[in-house]
């Protein structure tokens, strides 16, 4: 099996070519045009930001994806799941909130915005894949339910995984509330009490009758009937059921590449990074620093590891833009993510990826 395919083109742009012309000029030798659209629903992954970070891909990109598709008599929509920390994209109606002040809406898009996983982030479908650490992975009905996934992804540095790219918005941002957890931590939740009011909100959503109230009307987890779900996480208004945060960053980059394969199985899909903006942290948070590197251009592949793994290198071998992180060296051919965040290493979730057949780590660039 020889090297898989990434397509690249660059930020310059002319009157007669502009960027958005250029992005379905590279979807198109990509692969997109050899997808059959037809009356198919059509997943757009993308991350809507969270508010106050400015970082994150402007709409503009994902309408021309929308009239692509729509033009081949598909059905779209911008899909994302809940977060797992208190921000304000935890629910539904907060994410909606946060992704129609930052552009995403039918008007500005061309589509609708579906949460991935629900109001609550507990609609999910289980989704076989017997991996290493992975038997079933819990992904967002939304994106479980599409025919077609397209993810289109900003290229940008990650606190845990080093850098977050194609398999983070797949692996990631597709897990449910209940997902994230597991992806997050090998441990059930745990209530604090001091917060835990008593509404007994996460007795009434166990499944597995694993949450019960004390004497004194606390909630109390039991932990052998505990599966790790997350929905008690989920559902709890005040932030008394939480997540034990203990996975190491290593087996988080290992299980998010198997909660990708999960999302991909047996479904056509293409991927896009935007390598611009690249900021430092993730655009989960409600801020963003200035970049790593000046703006590289967009990548697109129907095989994410490869795409990353080429983006990766792209930024690798670019100079570093004056940042107080880099004590303004140039820094061309050094890893940025890693000196950005030095306890990290993004090849660990790419190589595993590539163990379990997701993709691969050799590429051919070709530019458009």
């Amino acid at each position: 099996m020889g090297p898989s395919e990434v397509f690249f083109t660059d930020m310059h742009s002319t009157s007669s070519l502009n960027l958005l012309k250029k992005l379905e000029k590279l979807m198109m030798a990509a692969g997109f045009e050899k997808i059959d659209f037809n009356r198919k629903m059509t997943a757009i992954k993308v991350h809507f930001g969270e508010p106050g970070n400015l970082a994150y891909l402007r709409p503009n990109f994902a309408a021309q994806v929308v009239s692509m598709i729509r033009g081949k008599g598909g059905k779209p929509y911008l899909t994302d799941c809940n977060t797992l920390y208190s921000g304000e994209r935890r629910n539904a109606p907060d994410h909606l909130d946060a992704a129609f002040s930052n552009g995403y809406n039918i008007l500005s898009a061309g589509c609708h915005v579906i949460i991935g996983d629900g109001v609550k982030g507990t609609d999910y479908r289980e989704i076989e894949v017997n991996l290493d650490y992975t038997r079933t992975a819990m992904i967002g009905t939304a994106i479980a339910d599409a025919d077609i996934i397209i993810t289109l992804n900003h290229f940008k540095g990650h606190e845990q995984t080093g850098f977050g790219g194609a398999l983070k918005n797949l692996g990631m941002g597709c897990a449910s509330i209940g997902g994230k957890l597991f992806l997050h931590s090998g441990n059930q939740p745990v209530i604090d009490l001091k917060n835990c009011t008593g509404c007994n909100m996460c007795v009434s959503s166990c499944a597995h009758d694993a949450v019960h109230m004390s004497e004194d009307g606390k909630a109390q987890i039991d932990n052998e009937r505990c599966t790790g779900c997350g929905q008690c996480v989920a559902v709890c208004q005040f932030d008394a059921a939480r997540v034990r945060w203990s996975a190491d960053g290593d087996i988080l980059s290992k299980k998010i590449a198997e909660y990708a394969c999960a999302v991909v199985k047996g479904k056509p899909a293409l991927h896009v990074n935007f390598i611009m903006d690249v900021s430092p942290d993730c655009d989960c948070w409600g801020h963003n620093d200035m970049p790593l590197v000046e703006d590289i251009g967009i990548a697109a592949s129907t095989d994410p590891l490869a795409l990353d793994k080429a983006c990766a290198d792209m930024v690798m071998e670019a100079p570093a833009a004056r940042h107080l992180r880099y004590k303004d060296n140039d820094l061309r051919g050094e890893d940025k993510f890693r000196i950005a965040h030095g306890n990290t290493d993004w090849n660990i979730g790419l190589l595993h990826g590539e163990k379990i057949k997701l993709g691969s780590l050799s590429y051919k660039l070709i530019k458009i």
